[in-house]
């Protein structure tokens, strides 16, 4: 990608007093002998650009006669070899390469002709055009077309032209009339003209698109990317996604598409290695940043941790350092985060349930067909299920008060005598009212044997104060016994005092106090000011923790992403970092709950279901407590979140997880 008037850095540069004829005689060394001297190769290849390496292979040959490609195809094996062959590929040969591999075999690799023609500038396409034609004497446009269809297959020739504006270019008379034209194929009518979608990013310069976006964020108060999410599907949506961020630094197609390479049963080599690749000489510092702001540990650790041998220390090398290591940004990375929290505070995220209130909604007709159900030998849980899974959560309150009326019989004693482990505990998880369920929760969370402190933390941090307050009467009413007063006798110290102040349900409402905001961030002495979380960060660990405390636990959502944006722009400093590094226990993982939840709430959510379900063993209590609390507030954003996240949707995830009935139930389809 070529960004307009934002600097990008990479890990790779030019060596200083390079000599090409010098590097080619220490990897003949190298390699001379038995064994070789891998190390030296390593560190030698890492330490040059890829023009440099160009080089080195021209003089190896001049010097020896000899390929150096294929030497280091002989010596070297395994990942190793991959990855130190590719480098020594000119950029274009290397990009040929990765486009053939994911479209021949068994199978198209959509996700690699996503990150490599949508990141390319026109030069670099032309140049990848001729680099496989010459490399496998085909036609690449013919190739990928074989092999792609419909408006994905669409986009990608788009692309293949390499005809996209140049930088700079800039048609002003253009920028709002183009944004009406997005809006009016997307957002303002039933169904997409993907044809618009694709004529507009596919040629207009970078520098133009993004003033487009901004205008059509005025206009259809969303941003393009939810718009993209929302209108658009399958491998289009993701290409279409990775063209509408490219322009940005924080275009997170790279910084998923690593974290998905690295986590799960095994490593995606081919994924890490292309990508480390080709961003170590453009933008990977930026990616490091994104990656640790999207994930909970750096890139260079999990590398470290997912990868091994001369492979892991050529990749480390690549990454060039580990971010855990300090709280503070580069400069770029400092804006990257800025502009990350300016988006969430500016985007209106549209919340969408999966479950509505049923039309034609009879609730007599519905108390007798669940009594039918579970009359006689045998219980018929289909229709159970069909009827409650159907409902809002206040249709089946007029279901219970039926049922009650005319039968004269409690249903939810009748479902839990009739149903068994989790389908009972899911049934009448969603016949209670929300705030009975959510009492329930608490309860499950404090009783018995051990606290449940992530279960504690992800209610109260996500819900409304209006919320809390019900849930404290719900509580009170059926155990007798306030939940403050509950909170209190099962946890101790900072943790119970974090979790007291957020069970008043007295957070503040409304928009951002900009001044305030100021007040309340950190701000370096370039600022002239001395203020709340400035002073918090450079005290004790016990005065930070309360002056955090007293910002996170009462400030409204919108203020406190103005707080967390100014922030970063006057301390340099990560928000989410600083409470990684400085705090520890339950602490930490309540304030960093916060912090996730005021970023992106259904992506927050998203993530505990995934953490519910990724160890040995379901924690079918918090899969059933999210999908139940969530369902009819924003289970279709925490769907999507999920798949772009885990690149897996969560109907598949549950599938494999939980029994069939489960996910039908929650309708994550």
């Amino acid at each position: 990608c070529q960004p307009s008037a934002q600097g990008r850095l990479g890990t790779v540069t030019d060596a200083p007093d390079f000599d090409a004829s010098a590097d080619a005689e220490t990897l003949y060394n190298a390699m001379k002998g038995i064994g070789s001297d891998k190390e030296a190769i390593l560190d030698l290849v890492t330490g040059r650009s890829n023009a440099q390496r160009q080089e080195i292979v021209q003089a190896y040959k001049s010097s020896y006669g000899k390929d150096l490609i294929d030497d280091l195809k002989y010596e070297l094996t395994g990942h190793f070899e991959r990855l130190i062959v590719s480098l020594m590929r000119p950029q274009a040969y290397h990009d040929a390469k990765e486009i053939h591999d994911a479209i021949k075999g068994a199978g198209t690799d959509e996700k690699c002709l996503i990150e490599v023609l949508a990141s390319r500038n026109n030069q670099q396409i032309h140049d990848l055009v001729e680099a496989y034609k010459d490399a496998y004497d085909s036609d690449i446009e013919e190739d990928v077309t074989g092999e792609t269809s419909g408006h994905f297959k669409k986009m990608l020739v788009v692309l293949l032209q390499g005809t996209r504006d140049e930088p700079g270019v800039v048609h002003t008379d253009l920028i709002e009339e183009d944004a009406q034209v997005l809006f009016a194929a997307g957002e303002e009518q039933w169904g997409t003209e993907e044809s618009i979608f694709i004529m507009l990013l596919g040629n207009r310069s970078f520098d133009h698109l993004q003033m487009v976006f901004d205008k059509y964020q005025e206009i259809a108060e969303t941003s393009i990317e939810d718009s993209i999410k929302s209108e658009l599907s399958g491998d289009f949506e993701n290409l279409m996604l990775a063209v509408g961020t490219c322009w940005t630094l924080s275009d997170n197609t790279p910084v998923k598409s690593l974290s998905l390479s690295l986590q799960g049963l095994g490593t995606q080599d081919n994924t890490l290695i292309r990508i480390m690749i080709c961003r170590s000489e453009i933008d990977m510092l930026d990616i490091r940043e994104c990656f640790r702001m999207s994930y909970e540990k750096s890139l260079y650790n999990m590398i470290k941790e997912d990868t091994s041998g001369d492979y892991k220390r050529t990749l480390l090398a690549l990454c060039g350092g580990d971010d855990d290591l300090a709280g503070e940004f580069f400069p770029e990375a400092a804006q990257l985060a800025y502009k990350m929290w300016e988006t969430s505070a500016m985007t209106k995220v549209q919340l969408r349930p999966t479950i509505r209130p049923a039309s034609d909604f009879d609730p007599a007709e519905d108390a007798q067909n669940l009594r039918k159900a579970m009359k006689g030998f045998g219980t018929d849980e289909d229709v159970i299920i069909d009827i409650v899974a159907n409902r809002s959560n206040e249709q089946r309150q007029e279901i219970r008060q039926a049922f009650k009326s005319i039968l004269g019989r409690d249903l939810m004693k009748d479902l839990k005598s009739e149903l068994s482990k989790n389908l009972e505990r899911l049934i009448i998880g969603l016949m209670l009212t929300p705030a009975e369920f959510d009492a329930k929760m608490m309860r499950k969370a404090m009783e018995g044997a051990g606290t449940d402190e992530h279960a504690l933390i992800e209610i109260l941090v996500t819900r409304s104060n209006e919320e809390i307050h019900a849930m404290n009467a719900a509580y009170e009413d059926g155990y007798k016994k306030s939940m403050e007063d509950a909170i209190q006798s099962d946890t101790s110290g900072r943790f119970s005092q974090i979790l007291t102040s957020l069970v008043q349900g007295a957070r503040e409402q409304g928009p951002a106090d900009w001044d305030r905001a100021l007040v309340d961030a950190q701000v370096s002495t370039s600022c002239n000011m001395t203020l709340e979380l400035a002073d918090a960060c450079n005290e004790d660990s016990d005065d930070m923790e309360i002056k955090f405390m007293s910002i996170l636990c009462t400030r409204s959502f919108p203020h406190l992403r103005r707080v967390f944006q100014e922030f970063v722009r006057c301390s340099n400093k990560d928000i989410e970092q600083i409470i990684k590094n400085e705090m520890s226990g339950d602490v930490k993982q309540a304030m960093y709950g916060i912090v996730r939840s005021v970023k992106n709430q259904p992506n927050y959510i998203a993530e505990r279901l995934y953490k519910a379900m990724k160890c040995i063993g379901t924690d079918d209590r918090a899969l059933i407590r999210i999908m139940v609390s969530r369902s009819e507030v924003d289970l279709f954003n925490v769907r999507k979140e999920f798949k772009e996240t885990h690149d897996c949707s969560l109907h598949e995830f549950i599938q494999v997880e939980t029994m069939v009935v489960s996910f039908h139930i929650l309708r994550v389809e």
